[in-house]
This record gives structure tokens, C-alpha cells and sequence, in this order.
């Protein structure tokens, strides 16, 4: 408890600055400063203000609707090629910014999924959600945006295997993390 406390105490330095770099630059009139706090710190809160609330709703329903045993199953230590196939499709069908994934992916760990698993959807859906992927075919072209995801997905499903393996290996539970 000591050693959190102590990090969350070292956070103050760092966000007392910010105020006072937004104030100076309110102040002096400092256009970057200004910027940087209208363009990207407010619309960055905004959709975390909307985004959060909806994916914490969405994680405790899986939570209490999905038994562990079934995800055990289909995503747990035993699943094999099936598990990562499982995976790679939920991570698909993911919507949102990546900071959606990770309350999605303690839920899953929580419930027996293993951890090779849990690396492999971060990956998967940092990479090719479908509504990334629909602007991106937009824009770039559908070639292109199929060569990033087939050349991306099978080095996250090797980093996915180490990082696992590593975990697993050395014991590490879901609050060492």
C-alpha cells in the first residue's frame, strides 16, 4: 500500500505543472500552450468522459453474464490455435480507442484466459478493429490495409507467445501487472 501511495504522490508534481504551463499560457497568451490544452488535453477528456462509462457497463455485463468456465474453455491455457483464433476475432470486433481494450482484456485474464491470450488481443485490437480498418481501406486502399494487418498480426502473435510464456514461467498473476 506504501509503495502505490508513493506513485500516486509523484503524480502531483507533474500535473501541478500542467496547471500552472495552462494558466501561464492562458496568461501570457502562449498559442501552443493554448493548444495544447483546447485541442488535445480537453478533447482527449471528452471522449474518455464518453467512451469509459459505456466499456465498464459492457465489461461488467461480461462479467456477470459469461460463466468463467466457458471462456476457460474457448480462451483459457488449454485452447490452443482455437483460443488465439477467439481472440483475434474478438479484438476485431472491438470498437473503440485501445484504452477500451485493457479493461476488457483484465476481465478476461480474471476469468481464466490465458496469457499469451491477453498479449495477443492487445495486439490484435491495437492493430485491426473493423472500424479502423473500413477508414483505412478508405483512404489508403483495401491492399495496403490488408498487407499491414497480414504482416502485423503474426509478429504480435509471436510477441503474444513470449511475453505469455515469460509471464506464466515467472508466475505473474493479474496483480503484478
Amino acid at each position: 500500500m506504501k509503495t502505490k501511495k508513493r506513485k500516486i504522490s509523484a503524480d502531483y508534481p507533474i500535473i501541478i505543472s500542467f496547471v500552472i504551463f495552462v494558466a501561464y499560457s492562458y496568461y501570457g497568451k502562449y498559442a501552443p500552450g493554448i493548444k495544447i490544452f483546447e485541442d488535445n488535453f480537453l478533447s482527449f477528456m471528452k471522449e474518455m468522459i464518453l467512451a469509459l462509462p459505456v466499456m465498464f457497463i459492457l465489461v461488467g455485463l461480461f462479467d456477470v453474464w459469461v460463466p468463467k468456465e466457458k471462456v476457460q474453455k474457448h480462451i483459457g491455457n488449454a485452447s490452443g490455435i482455437k483460443g488465439v483464433l477467439w481472440v483475434i476475432l474478438l479484438a476485431f470486433m472491438q470498437a473503440g480507442p485501445l484504452y477500451a481494450a485493457f479493461p476488457v482484456a483484465y476481465i478476461l485474464r480474471k476469468k481464466g484466459t490465458s496469457a499469451v491470450n491477453i498479449f495477443i488481443y492487445l495486439g490484435a485490437s491495437s492493430i485491426a478493429k473493423i472500424p479502423m480498418v473500413t477508414f483505412e481501406i478508405g483512404f489508403l486502399g483495401l491492399k495496403f490495409s490488408l498487407l499491414r494487418i497480414f504482416l502485423s498480426l503474426p509478429v504480435f502473435i509471436l510477441i503474444g507467445i513470449m511475453m505469455g510464456n515469460y509471464f506464466e514461467k515467472n508466475k505473474c498473476t493479474i496483480n503484478d501487472v
